[in-house]
């Protein structure tokens, strides 16, 4: 019966609940039932109250809320609406009071008091009625369901909070909560929803004993990726099927729910704890702003337009060749657009009796514009910038892959280097306020064309900032997880094959950071900007790619040595065995964001004939002279070791297969 009540049914009671709450405020005022001689002034009261209590509730919204599943903001939006709408009644009672308008002349002050205090338990009243009997139906169906799977939640604060609301909220997910696990002693002993925190993560054994469960959820968002292994390891030894919230990054814009749990995975062994970053200035300087995105269909440069889209830019311009990953990213820009929107809110909330989605009203409406364009077209370039006159370029555009690059040299530097010089020039003559370019750890002291090529296009921005005296920069860091052909997707298509899963080197060894997080960081460092800055980001501690297959194999279920080997293969041609992400005498400054360094004196590095020597690079590219760029790229890019040809650092053809007994396991 709940589930059936529609915010048109309760405007009807609004209308009844303020004609009744006139009435008992003068009989409460007057101490009888009989209005005799004040019927008139009670008449021209409740029509006064009327309109301006409907129309504020419409106004603010009330009508647009789902109040079977209201909440404590469903309570503040009714006692705001409330509060307001007794404010201009009780002006307009007294003014017309003041000045003698007929009907008025002989009302009691009090009643305008009265009449607020009435008319919110009336409306309080039936909505969290409904509220309550949604509820209770819902526990009763929690309760009832005997086949549920028993579940664990580590974690007892927000997001294990939210998590067991949904639960309990939808008992057709067929999981009943148990417990709760937390490492924080105060919550020891306590109730959250009714349901107990049994003790912390290392008495998992023991409550295991008295709480018999099937399933542990890891509700921490901002956990340590520490944590996750240990839990993981203890719940793979007991039979405890464990699942996941992502990580904080994961997260960002939007809410904790089921519908994000998923199984463990590799991220999220490799997480760190979360960076505490301050929005306001990243939307104070992308908010109305035209801005554009280079390589806006790979993997930084899509995330870059959904964190962008959050902060409200007036136009975001997505510039990509290839046209596939342009239309997908532009499909899912358009209907985040559109779930954004007020409309759908109310549309979704007089639906039927389906949970609505977290809905955030934009400040204005932004224009998703998909643009399929290649950097290197001077003249497509120039009709793009003249035309929609970007305020802001971030430049995502590049080829990465460092094996692939080094068998076709002419189309890396062509791509990174001449590119990024086309792209500089459009912008520059469209008068691009600001320009940020997403640079490599590979481009410090490169054995690659790849991190050559990335190298000379921060020179490139570099000259940019000083001849315009505007803040380009740049922004270096390392590997992303789960971009596109990262070492993450090779593993694990390795793993569904059956295996052998092949690393380069037993002592390979790189930095890893989610892709929100990167692009995060990435926005933050982009108001700091003021011209020729190479902005760092702190990539915490290199990884071991050998004990990054590790933890994928036995994430599978599956055993290294037995369901599966490890081979090394030899390093390949243009990688080195860890990477730098500061070149020798950049001077490393801390900013005021404690994960972003910046190396300011980059410039000073910068070739003095720079404009010559790309003259003579492009000719090489043009005619395919793999020699020459090697040798101008020797001369222009400092520490530039070619390793094409560096067999010594690679090793022989055979492939060595992982003794899992000489490893850590």
């Amino acid at each position: 019966m709940a589930d059936r009540i529609r915010n048109r049914h309760l405007f009807i009671f609004d209308v009844a609940a303020v004609i009744v709450a006139s009435y008992l405020s003068f009989v409460f005022r007057l101490e009888t039932i009989s209005l005799d001689g004040h019927w008139g002034t009670w008449g021209f009261f409740t029509l006064s109250a009327l309109p301006v209590y409907l129309l504020i509730y419409g106004t603010m919204g009330v009508y647009r809320r789902y109040w079977q599943i209201a909440s404590i903001d469903e309570l503040l939006l009714l006692c705001k609406s409330t509060t307001l709408g007794f404010v201009l009644t009780a002006a307009i009672s007294f003014l017309c009071r003041a000045l003698a308008v007929p009907g008025f002349a002989a009302l009691p002050r009090s009643i305008p008091f009265i009449f607020f205090l009435l008319s919110l338990a009336f409306a309080a009243g039936l909505r969290f009625a409904l509220r309550v009997l949604t509820s209770r139906r819902h526990l009763a169906a929690y309760h009832a369901n005997g086949s549920a799977i028993r579940v664990l939640i580590m974690g007892a604060g927000q997001a294990g909070s939210m998590i067991l609301k949904e639960i309990l909220g939808n008992p057709q997910l067929g999981l009943k909560v148990v417990g709760f696990l937390d490492d924080d002693p105060t919550k020891r002993h306590l109730a959250i929803h009714g349901v107990p925190v049994l003790g912390s993560r290392h008495d998992l054994r023991r409550v295991l004993k008295t709480n018999p469960a099937e399933e542990l959820i890891i509700a921490m968002p901002g956990v340590h990726g520490k944590v996750v292994r240990q839990l993981v390891e203890v719940c793979k030894k007991i039979g405890l099927e464990t699942k996941i919230m992502p990580g904080i990054y994961e997260l960002l814009g939007g809410t904790v729910s089921v519908t994000q749990l998923r199984q463990v995975q590799i991220e999220d062994l490799l997480r760190r704890e979360p960076v505490e970053t301050d929005l306001s200035p990243v939307r104070e300087l992308i908010r109305g702003k035209k801005v554009l995105v280079t390589g806006g269909g790979g993997s930084i440069g899509s995330e870059l337009c959904r964190q962008l889209l959050d902060l409200d830019p007036a136009e975001l311009l997505v510039l990509g060749h290839g046209e596939n990953q342009i239309f997908e990213v532009h499909n899912e820009l358009s209907q985040r657009l559109l779930l954004k929107r007020p409309a759908l809110a109310e549309a979704v909330a007089e639906g039927d009796g389906a949970r609505r989605p977290a809905l955030t009203p934009l400040v204005r409406t932004c224009r998703v514009i998909p643009l399929i364009a290649d950097i290197r077209a001077a003249n497509r370039l120039r009709h793009i910038f003249q035309k929609y006159r970007p305020e802001i370029v971030f430049h995502a555009a590049a080829h990465k892959h460092v094996p692939l690059m080094e068998m076709n040299p002419a189309e890396a530097v062509f791509n990174n280097v001449m590119g990024t010089r086309t792209l500089l020039e459009a912008a520059m003559a469209a008068g691009v306020e600001r320009f940020i370019m997403i640079s490599s750890d590979k481009a410090i002291n490169p054995t690659s064309i790849m991190g050559a090529s990335k190298r000379m296009a921060e020179y490139l921005v570099y000259q940019a900032a000083g001849s315009q005296k505007k803040p380009y920069c740049t922004v270096r860091f390392g590997n992303v997880l789960g971009s596109r052909g990262s070492v993450l997707h090779i593993f694990k298509q390795q793993i569904a094959q059956g295996g052998p899963v092949t690393v380069t080197h037993p002592e390979m060894r790189r930095y890893f950071m989610t892709i929100p997080e990167a692009v995060q960081l990435v926005l933050q460092a982009a108001t700091m900007g003021k011209g020729g800055e190479v902005f760092v980001l702190d990539m915490g501690e290199p990884v071991k790619i050998t004990d990054l297959a590790q933890d994928m194999i036995r994430l599978s279920g599956l055993k290294v040595g037995q369901d599966l080997d490890i081979v090394f293969t030899g390093l390949r041609p243009g990688e080195k065995l860890y990477e730098e992400l500061f070149a020798a005498g950049e001077v490393r400054r801390r900013t005021d964001h404690d994960k972003i360094f910046s190396a300011e004196n980059g410039a000073g590095q910068v070739f003095l004939k720079l404009d010559e020597a790309l003259s003579r690079l492009e000719k090489s590219i043009k005619r395919n002279d793999e020699a020459g760029i090697l040798q101008i790229l020797q001369k222009l890019v400092p520490g530039f070791r070619p390793d094409k040809f560096m067999e010594e650092t690679r090793g022989d053809d055979r492939l060595e297969v992982l003794n899992p007994n000489s490893m850590a396991m």
